[in-house]
């Protein structure tokens, strides 16, 4: 009978060899079984098993694959009818849909349990406009599923098992903030839907931004190859401890090239305890200040040796900001100890205190270095939204629109303006959409008339002039528009 090695014989094999194994690096001999030089071949049975597999076997019974599915249901009369159609000039049984007609989109990922109740974590894009949700064990037994959360700023969503099974075996959070680049790390999803596979490589980098997927752009890059069908899936330490959920490869075809992203799993456990707690939107804190990057430029006159920190560019009034005495001009350096290098760090650290209790921020201001305690509560609702979706024909048919506040103002991740209301949605092709309005654009005028409410600008869409002049407000930048009527 065989045993393997535990892992610390496998991380002292890798990194600096047995004894004997260094003896003949030292003293090369020749003979059969034996090469000279730097290289070497196992020289016992252990070294020979050394593997990966007890990790795998402790992890892989925690990560799920999730199928999810959007169904519209439509009359049977009708159905009917189109299948008829179908096959009398295809020959197709059912058109290509299900029962009773019904067209459905599909979406395939993977997910991993973090509770013993059957909470499934995994990314929000795998089950984005989906109804219906069944999750597979690896042991291949289905469930149904319902969604609990989805949080399209983090690309997580939280699901949950109908009628869990008992002896689920949950995955053991780990801890980001320990992971260093070189550290090994596997990969276990689904790709591609041809089964659970494993992957293994080692953590690229860190703190990694600008990927695109995600409003909080903070992750962990590694080079363990991920499919398409692993996001959701599990990044796994060592310890068998989950350390992050893949959810995006740099590729243009599609395919692993060696660069993946994780969501790190601070925030994963931010989203599963809003979850818990049963909300169904994640509340975060509101700061209430507009900052932005160190350039090297900044840096020099502030006398820095490299830019490192976030400038505050602006305070909004009786904000959490402006209360903690934060002035503009202050230079943030650390939230509660932890270094912030850009607004993604920031906008990330902060993100994961919650909405209770106070936060310590270091700063500098000017050449003296201090700290400030800042209050941790969510943005408020200072007036109804009442949302407007426009359908009357005019250049804003087929968007939707908010009244602003400091909450809307978060939702949307833009300064908080002080007039006009904000674009909340813009349906794809539609005259909105054609007509250049973005989600996050606030209108302030049209055609010489201020907009303060979505009830003056149902009124003036109501209307049917020669042209339409049009006011924008779009990241602080104000733009005049005209249209044709």
């Amino acid at each position: 009978m065989t045993t393997r090695l535990p892992l610390a014989a496998l991380f002292a094999a890798i990194l600096c060899g047995t004894a004997s194994a260094q003896m003949a690096r030292t003293e090369p001999q020749e003979g059969p079984g034996k090469e000279t030089g730097s290289k070497q071949v196992p020289l016992s049975r252990g070294e020979i098993q050394l593997s990966f597999a007890p990790v795998v076997k402790r992890a892989a019974p925690s990560v799920v694959n999730v199928y999810a599915s959007h169904v519209d249901k439509r009359s049977n009369a009708r159905a009917s009818a189109m299948d008829e159609f179908m096959r009398r000039f295809f020959g197709e049984p059912d058109g290509g849909r299900g029962p009773r007609g019904d067209r459905a989109q599909k979406s395939l990922g993977s997910g991993v349990l973090v509770d013993g109740s059957g909470l499934v974590i995994t990314n929000a894009h795998v089950i984005d406009n989906m109804n219906e949700v069944r999750v597979a064990l690896s042991d291949r037994r289905e469930f149904e599923a319902s969604i609990v959360l989805r949080d399209s700023r983090t690309d997580l969503a939280v699901i949950r098992i109908k009628q869990p099974p008992a002896g689920l075996a949950p995955m053991p959070f780990g801890d980001a903030d320990k992971l260093e680049v070189g550290d090994f790390v596997m990969a276990i999803g689904n790709p591609f839907g041809v089964g659970q596979t494993v992957t293994q490589g080692i953590v690229s980098a860190l703190a990694r931004t600008q990927v695109g997927s995600a409003d909080y752009q903070y992750f962990i890059q590694t080079d363990a190859a991920i499919n398409p069908g692993n996001s959701g899936g599990a990044l796994v330490n060592l310890q068998g401890q989950l350390v992050g959920i893949n959810t995006a490869i740099y590729s243009q075809s599609g395919g692993s090239h060696g660069i993946g992203f994780a969501i790190p799993v601070s925030m994963v456990k931010a989203v599963v305890t809003a979850a818990k707690d049963g909300q169904t939107v994640v509340r975060r804190p509101w700061l209430g200040a507009r900052i932005q990057n160190v350039t090297p430029d900044i840096a020099d006159s502030m006398g820095l040796d490299h830019p490192t920190g976030v400038l505050v560019a602006s305070l909004q009034a009786k904000s959490p900001a402006e209360e903690s005495g934060l002035k503009r001009g202050d230079l943030i350096l650390t939230i509660d100890g932890q270094v912030v290098d850009d607004p993604e760090a920031f906008g990330y650290r902060f993100a994961l205190k919650g909405t209770s209790g106070q936060t310590k921020l270091g700063i500098l201001r000017g050449t003296t270095r201090q700290s400030v305690m800042v209050k941790l509560i969510t943005a408020p609702e200072t007036r109804p939204r009442e949302s407007l979706k426009v359908r009357a024909r005019s250049p804003f048919m087929g968007a939707s629109f908010v009244n602003t506040s400091p909450a809307v103002a978060e939702d949307l991740q833009v300064d908080f303006p002080t007039e006009g209301v904000a674009v909340e949605a813009v349906d794809e092709g539609s005259i909105a959409a054609r007509a250049g309005l973005q989600k996050g654009d606030i209108v302030v005028a049209v055609n010489g008339l201020p907009i303060a409410t979505t009830k003056d600008l149902d009124r003036v869409t109501r209307t049917t002039p020669g042209a339409w002049e049009i006011v924008i407000n779009r990241g602080g930048e104000v733009m005049t528009s005209i249209f044709s009527g």
